[in-house]
């Protein structure tokens, strides 16, 4: 892995500009058939009632809150917010001077874009050399920052960087479309060697789907939470934590922490070959734990019913 030499550079999106690469910032922005964009249209249209009933200088957050609250576009009231978030609390007097606001946020859409669908080319050229893989979920603008700084903490580690890791940011990728951006990142998924969950504030599909798919490769799955009761949920309580390798039938675990310095020690010891573990008997049966994070990574079950009945059908040609 040292020899092979440093992955292809990626084009550099500013940290706080990050999450206008996000599905929700393509749908509001883009405009289609060259007209204007939706959220474009909803912003004057916004004013334009603000106008009409007296008018005066207001900000753009107030201008969303009195439309929303008369139901116009209520559907798309996250997406909108999440787009504009750079200008919410500016103020405005006119309709030139929205359409000004606006524009500045869409030459740093247009910039970003452009630069996360060159980096998901990248990552596409070096998918059969692709070690990680990081599966999380970014509702906000914080949750961009806040995944910008892990990655760059984790794959910047000293004892990281002599193995020259290409892993997949999340935060600098972007595709044409959501069918393309699924078909991509479950190509990355099968292609990375170990997959990195980042469980944030809530649960979603997309992440879980890939923390599943990872296990059932029998890849090496770390999920890493940043608060201790999520780690709990996750090591002893979520579904997602054992599931079964569809190719062997064998159980397997994602080893859970809440610290990213053991993220950065367990891919340490994942490419070099110098895992721990032990090898525990409970009543429930055999498990092999991995030793930093005391996370479950095999087992084998007691039941010797559930045993037999298991391996009898999983082997059974169908």
């Amino acid at each position: 892995m040292a020899r092979r030499g440093p992955a292809i550079p990626l084009i550099n999106i500013a940290k706080d500009n990050r999450y206008l690469i996000s599905e929700m910032a393509c749908k509001s922005h883009i405009a289609l058939g060259g007209g204007q964009s939706d959220l474009r249209a909803f912003l004057l249209d916004a004013f334009s009632a603000h106008s009409a009933a007296g008018g005066g200088r207001v900000t753009i957050r107030k201008l969303f809150d009195k439309a929303f609250s008369e139901q116009k576009n209520k559907d798309r009231q996250a997406e909108f917010l999440f787009s504009v978030d750079d200008i919410l609390d500016e103020e405005v007097e006119s309709a030139v001077q929205i359409s000004e606001k606006y524009e500045s946020v869409v030459k740093l859409f247009e910039t970003a874009r452009r630069g996360a669908l060159k980096n998901t080319d990248y990552f596409l050229s070096m998918v059969n050399d692709l070690d990680i893989y990081v599966a999380t979920s970014m509702r906000d603008r914080s949750d961009f920052r806040k995944m910008a700084d892990f990655c760059e903490k984790v794959f910047r580690a000293p004892s990281l960087k002599p193995l020259t890791l290409r892993y997949f940011d999340p935060t600098v990728s972007a595709a044409d479309g959501h069918e393309d951006k699924g078909l991509i990142e479950c190509l990355m998924v099968k292609s990375a060697k170990v997959l990195v969950y980042c469980a944030g504030k809530g649960d979603s599909f997309g992440k879980d789907a890939e923390a599943a798919m990872a296990l059932s490769l029998g890849k090496p799955v770390i999920f890493y939470c940043d608060e201790v009761a999520r780690q709990r949920f996750f090591s002893e309580i979520h579904p997602l934590s054992r599931l079964i390798e569809f190719e062997t039938g064998v159980a397997v675990g994602a080893m859970v922490t809440s610290s990213q310095e053991d993220v950065i020690t367990l891919l340490a010891r994942i490419f070099r070959n110098k895992m721990e573990y032990e090898l525990k008997q409970r009543a429930a049966g055999l498990r092999l734990v991995e030793k930093l994070t005391g996370s479950t990574v095999r087992l084998q079950t007691r039941n010797s019913l559930l045993r037999e009945t298991f391996w009898n059908y999983y082997h059974k040609k169908v």
